[in-house]
């Protein structure tokens, strides 16, 4: 090797002084987070900008997951899809807001950053600029959360089966539980209301204000089980309409035409990952059939018989979609991810007409199979407490034990189940039966 050569190769792997490498570093970082990890990958982006005491998004995108959090376990633990709500609701741009807000039960001082596209919400509460003189701080937080927020749209887009499979065993389970505290507690205010109503109290005053304050409070949580259950389920219009806005750049640009054959208006809701998992597959098998030279037409197709959305997908007759193709092989599984099934009909000169059928509802199976999990007694009924929602504190509680032996619990179950967080642990138990 040269001289010349050895100094020309010395001088490119010098380093790059003015490049701001730890900004550089978080970017790759957020640019390869899993959806687990996001909100710690972002919060350790942020914090060498603007300090806080807890980091929370909220998106509707993640079914399963709509909140994604980090930082003080008193806050993270007790934050609300009502108040995140709440709190986006008073947002009608991507400007960002500061100012006080209620969150986890209590008023704080929150900056709050909403996502154009995707209406995904960020919320830093305590926020603290590092550098209180300099503004720059606030511009490099926008900055990290939209590649955040795009990060999560491009990671559900294209969400593989076992996310599929998780996100559904999650949604369902956080119906179950909120349907158990709406009844719960409606029995409850409903028999407070009737106490204070009884000829038996002379004190009109109390008995007015009480009954005032629980009609409220019967209300708030109707209206809460209510959102709960819309953040979990997509009106089959609306997710359609989706599916046309993400197909509009087709016809755009590459001189696409794709017809659409709407659902019927008053179809059943769709689960929320059986919407997102429809639009995915519809857009794989649209870019399947427009990449062979002889299809510039599509018709796409939705429709709901009330237990199964759908859908029919087929190029204008001179296509020729193999059903072994790399392409067709990836959307399968995600049909089967979803108990779903695909079939593909080719005849030469009528080209492909695509066909797939999506539960809405998931599979009940009659008992749990956990038997080969090898699980001692103890550990199942560890388990059975984390399928229950409980937390630490609460299983240690009720079995008699301490929390550090209940975290030495977890960490074998997660070992035997080979999981890596309660909510894999909890979804793979739902997806076995195990109540």
């Amino acid at each position: 090797m040269s001289a010349a050569t050895n100094q020309t190769l010395k001088e490119s792997t010098m380093p790059l002084p003015d490049l701001p490498w730890p900004l550089l570093h978080s970017v790759a970082a957020l640019a390869d987070a899993p959806l687990t990890q996001i909100a710690e990958r972002l919060r350790d982006a942020t914090l060498p900008y603007l300090g806080s005491s807890a980091l929370v998004i909220f998106t509707e995108d993640c079914t399963g997951r709509p909140q994604k959090k980090a930082g003080e376990e008193e806050i993270i633990s007790r934050v609300s899809i009502a108040e995140l709500d709440t709190l986006r609701a008073t947002l009608s741009d991507e400007t960002p807001w500061s100012g006080e807000a209620e969150l986890a039960g209590s008023s704080r001082p929150v900056l709050a950053l909403k996502h154009a596209s995707s209406h995904a919400l960020l919320v830093l509460t305590d926020p603290r600029p590092t550098e209180p003189e300099n503004n720059a701080g606030l511009d490099w937080v926008t900055y990290l959360w939209r590649i955040a927020a795009r990060r999560i749209q491009e990671k559900v887009a294209d969400a593989p089966p076992s996310y599929l499979l998780e996100s559904r065993a999650a949604s369902a389970e956080r119906i179950r539980v909120t349907a158990e505290l709406t009844d719960m507690h409606s029995t409850t205010l409903e028999t407070l209301l009737a106490a204070l109503r009884s000829s038996s109290l002379d004190d009109a005053t109390a008995r007015s204000t009480v009954t005032d304050l629980s009609a409220k409070a019967l209300i708030g949580l109707r209206t809460h089980s209510d959102r709960t259950a819309d953040l979990v389920k997509e009106p089959v219009a609306k997710a359609f309409e989706r599916l046309r806005e993400d197909l509009r750049p087709l016809t755009r640009y590459r001189g696409i035409e794709i017809e659409f054959i709407e659902p019927p208006l008053n179809g059943r809701a769709l689960p929320g990952e059986v919407a997102h998992a429809a639009r995915a597959i519809v857009r794989g098998l649209v870019l399947a059939m427009t990449e062979q030279p002889d299809v510039s037409r599509v018709r796409t197709q939705w429709d709901c018989d009330g237990e199964n959305l759908l859908i029919n997908v087929r190029d204008d007759g001179r296509g020729a979609l193999a059903a072994d193709a790399p392409s067709i092989a990836r959307l399968d599984r995600r049909v089967q991810a979803l108990t779903g099934q695909l079939r593909i009909d080719v005849m030469p000169g009528w080209g492909a007409d695509v066909f797939v059928t999506l539960p809405l509802d998931l599979q009940v199976r009659p008992a749990a199979d956990v038997a080969g999990w090898d699980l001692a007694a103890r550990e199942l009924e560890v388990l059975q407490h984390l399928v229950a929602g409980h937390r630490n504190r609460t299983i240690a509680s009720t079995l008699g034990i301490s929390e550090n032996t209940v975290k030495f619990h977890v960490r074998n179950l997660f070992k035997k189940l080979d999981v890596g967080s309660r909510t894999e642990a909890i979804a793979l138990a739902n997806s076995h039966g195990f109540r």
